[in-house]
């Protein structure tokens, strides 16, 4: 059987390495021509919006799945109207999540509490949306925003005027800047029969809006309880098929709900040597209809990603139980090029195994 990715990144790449062991081949798309799937999966050179391209994909696979979530809805949906290849996660989730907006709304009408926002779309809206939710707060382009892209933090009421003349020429959102205590991330498969498989709670810390370390599991029971609760209506509502990560801010013990990304998810890398089943196996298992893969974890396990150059192999690969993850990509500074995981059989040994690591990388991240 031949899945599809449209995108053709680390996710992608990782989706391969994981289905190739299942007897799954692979089939890519994606604009660049060294993308990192491309180096283990065939690879079709081209833009997203090519219809001859996204034929080519829907003639040839039996279902079609995305690394990114920026990736056109429009395209996934010819892929179904023309060639009837199946699309999962669904498209309808993707669009939700490309959307902040729609993605507040939904969270809202699930009962999952989020964060104090508005619409904005004109100058005198933002002024009002400030008026009504206060200072701080971050005014986001409610479209292609991710890793901290798209977003202004504004602190005093004389940020309005820049905030609005750096974003202020698309449909955007202002939110209430939360002073949160630590991030957290729950992750969950729903199959095509509905099976459900839950990960534990992943403690994240960012960077300039780029995910730099994350510890699992994570948290009390009572959050992940909680986590699990909310992440499980999301899955439910889209009758959803493959990876689901939903992203939440914690303060005063609250789970206050960020985002969400319909697809397998940075601050699951984990899971690849510190579970049962990795999230990308699952996600494949998910999409097939195969059954789900035990998500329980294989000890306390700690991700760094490593952001802008890879450290030479020999430094990280002489400590022991290191485990590294080379995305195949150029340097370049802000860019993900792969990452460190770390299994440990307590919290605190992972944690004193993670600060080591930081510190020989010199990754200013505390331990969340």
């Amino acid at each position: 059987m031949t899945v599809g990715i449209v995108g053709a990144g680390q996710l992608g790449r990782m989706l391969a390495l994981a289905g190739y062991p299942l007897g799954l081949d692979f089939l890519c798309l994606d604009p660049s021509r060294d993308a990192p799937a491309g180096q283990v999966a065939p690879l079709l050179h081209g833009a997203f919006t090519d219809r001859r391209l996204l034929a080519r994909l829907g003639q040839r696979c039996e279902v079609v799945t995305f690394d990114w979530e920026n990736v056109p809805v429009t395209s996934l949906r010819s892929i179904t109207r023309s060639h009837g290849a199946r699309i999962a996660p669904p498209v309808a989730a993707l669009a939700t999540g490309q959307d902040r907006v729609a993605e507040k709304r939904l969270f809202e009408r699930l009962g999952i509490p989020t964060t104090r926002w508005r619409a904005v779309s004109s100058r005198m809206q933002l002024e009002h949306a400030v008026e009504a939710i206060g200072l701080p707060g971050v005014l986001k382009t409610r479209r292609f925003g991710y890793d901290g892209k798209g977003q202004v933090v504004l602190r005093v009421a004389a940020d309005t005027e820049a905030a609005w003349r750096a974003l202020g020429n698309v449909p955007l959102l202002y939110e209430e800047l939360v002073p949160f205590d630590c991030e957290v991330s729950i992750i969950g498969a729903r199959s095509t029969r509905g099976e459900l498989a839950i990960y534990p709670l992943c403690g994240n810390v960012h960077g300039a809006g780029v995910l730099r370390l994350t510890c699992a599991p994570f948290g009390p029971a009572r959050w992940q309880t909680l986590a699990a609760r909310y992440l499980t209506r999301l899955l439910t509502h889209f009758r959803y098929t493959g990876i689901l990560t939903v992203e939440f801010f914690v303060r005063g013990g609250r789970l206050i709900a960020n985002e969400m990304a319909p697809r397998v998810h940075n601050s699951g890398h984990w899971t690849i040597e510190g579970a049962a089943t990795s999230q990308f196996e699952n996600h494949l298992r998910a999409i097939l209809g195969l059954p789900l893969g035990a998500t329980r974890a294989l000890g306390h396990s700690a991700m760094i990603n490593l952001i802008g150059q890879l450290p030479a192999p020999s430094k990280v690969l002489s400590v022991e139980g290191v485990h590294l993850h080379d995305y195949g990509k150029e340097p370049r500074p802000g860019r993900k090029v792969g990452h460190l995981t770390v299994v440990e059989p307590t919290a605190r040994a992972r944690d004193a195994r993670a600060r080591r690591l930081l510190a020989d990388l010199a990754v200013s991240a505390r331990i969340p």
